[in-house]
């Protein structure tokens, strides 16, 4: 299939937030409770449609485990935008966002678009970080902020929507 437009996504962060999950739930719009960890990097596409126009994303999920930093560095280079991501019931996951980002900054071009997900919203009942502390924490580094679900699909479409305003 034809497509008039190619970006080029990478999602980041911690291990275990839900990356592949998400990948997965917008590439193939389904939910897989038991994932393998990503080792390196795994790879994603999806056509969509605005405004009448076909467009390609390819999504380049990378592992969250520091030893595998190094290698994900490269796959910043020719990015659209990134999705930074942790689980809203890790607050390390969230404590560690700004070694994330700051890494983002440093290896991309500066006009990537970020934006922060605050994963698995479906267990609020295990909330470690409240929804109001990923949106001070967008707001002061100025990313765009969305709580999302892998598992039940909440805003997965919205968030691919978002970043391509």
């Amino acid at each position: 299939m034809s497509y008039a437009y190619l970006f080029k996504y990478i999602i980041i962060g911690d291990t275990g937030v839900g990356k592949s999950c998400l990948l997965l739930q917008f590439t193939d719009k389904r939910f897989q409770p038991v994932h393998d960890l990503t080792i390196g990097v795994e790879f994603g596409a999806r056509m969509i449609s605005i405004d009448g126009k076909q467009i390609k994303l390819q999504i380049w999920d990378t592992a969250g485990q520091e030893s595998f930093r190094s290698i994900t560095r490269s796959y910043y280079r020719g990015a659209a935008g990134a999705l930074l991501v942790y689980d809203i019931t890790r607050r390390e996951t969230f404590n560690h966002l700004t070694s994330w980002l700051e890494d983002a900054r440093q290896h991309s071009s500066s006009n990537m678009i970020i934006m922060l997900i605050g994963n698995k919203s479906d267990l609020e009942s295990r909330r470690d970080v409240k929804k109001e502390e990923g949106e001070a924490f967008a707001r002061e580094h100025g990313l765009v902020f969305m709580e999302t679900s892998a598992k039940t699909a909440t805003n997965v479409e919205e968030v691919w929507r978002g970043m391509m305003r």
